[in-house]
């Protein structure tokens, strides 16, 4: 199966991205965390230093669009495409409160009749492949059915499925019966996403679902650098220099791209709400990690978590 990099709002930043691709492989695409354009149609200065292919030199990246409107998604769309990227991605699949408040990612899927109106214009005029990730629902999972009669009505790139409702957000077990239910009657291309926490997970969604072209992983990958790596046979064993190195090159990219420690902190911090997972003994250093705003008393921590606690062989889902 092909692996994705799901996006991860200030995690899968673009110095990640293109650090990751140059310490760690196995990774097929990375998705962008959402632009949410507006009639403005006006990509702020930090949008585009995430989704400008300067900064994204080598890396096989999709962005993605987060709105309701088919006039800004166009545009958009259009303005990606003029950059260079074949593909955009529509965000129908976050759960915030804030988004869905404005009837946008998950909260979309409450108004079905209004997103057939809506991916009708899209496709009907849009220049670019257009990829779809999507929740099966907003309440109940029994809204599937009517949502995937609606995709299949388009000709979507690759439609991702996250199988929860936008009520669960991240939490309780996926809904596994609402995935089957669009490996059976799509015909579209399909990604999974959801709960792949190590390689075991992606061979069993590999088996369960073999027309399945590939799994999209979010905080797992966070927490297992090597996760599709070794899925793929690739690269070597998990090795504490390596991690460092990304590590320490990551935080200077940080450092110099925000001009401020603080927020270079903070963007670590992030990381590391899953990336501990993957040393044994790592709760030691949980409240160490909460508590280190100034750049050098996290740079102590971190240097720390190297020193003294081995990586595990997988992380350990812990999020």
């Amino acid at each position: 199966m092909r692996v994705y990099f799901a996006p991860l709002e200030g995690i899968t930043t673009a110095p990640f991205r293109r650090l990751h691709q140059k310490y760690f492989s196995g990774v097929d695409k990375y998705y962008a965390p959402f632009l949410s354009p507006t009639r403005e149609h006006l990509f702020t200065a930090r949008e585009l230093r995430d989704i400008a292919p300067e900064y994204n030199e080598g890396v096989p990246l999709v962005p993605q669009l987060l709105t309701r409107s088919a006039d800004d998604f166009l545009w958009a769309a259009g303005e990606l495409a003029a950059m260079g990227y074949e593909e955009v991605n529509l965000n129908l699949g976050c759960p915030s409160g804030t988004v869905s408040a404005k009837g946008k990612g998950s909260g979309f899927l409450a108004a079905p009749d209004a997103l057939a109106v809506f991916l009708d214009e899209v496709f009907s005029r849009a220049s670019v492949r257009v990829s779809v990730k999507t929740r099966v629902g907003v309440r109940d999972e029994s809204e599937f059915a009517a949502l995937l009669a609606i995709y299949d009505r388009f000709p979507i790139s690759e439609l991702t499925v996250h199988p929860r409702i936008a009520k669960d957000f991240y939490k309780g077990d996926v809904r596994l019966a609402a995935f089957d239910l669009a490996v059976q009657k799509s015909h579209l291309p399909l990604c999974y996403n959801g709960d792949i926490a190590n390689v075991e997970s992606i061979e069993s969604c590999a088996e369960l679902y073999p027309t399945v072209g590939a799994v999209m992983i979010g905080r797992g990958l966070c927490a297992d650098a090597w996760l599709a790596e070794r899925y793929k046979g690739g690269g070597t064993e998990p090795a504490a220099e390596r991690l460092r190195a990304f590590h320490d090159e990551l935080f200077a990219a940080y450092r110099k791209a925000y001009g401020n420690d603080m927020n270079a902190v903070r963007r670590m911090k992030d990381l590391w709400n899953f990336m501990i997972f993957a040393f044994d003994g790592g709760d030691a250093y949980i409240k160490k990690l909460r508590k280190a705003d100034r750049c050098g008393d996290y740079a102590r921590v971190a240097s720390d978590i190297f020193a003294h606690l081995p990586l595990r062989g997988e992380a350990e889902k812990r999020w």
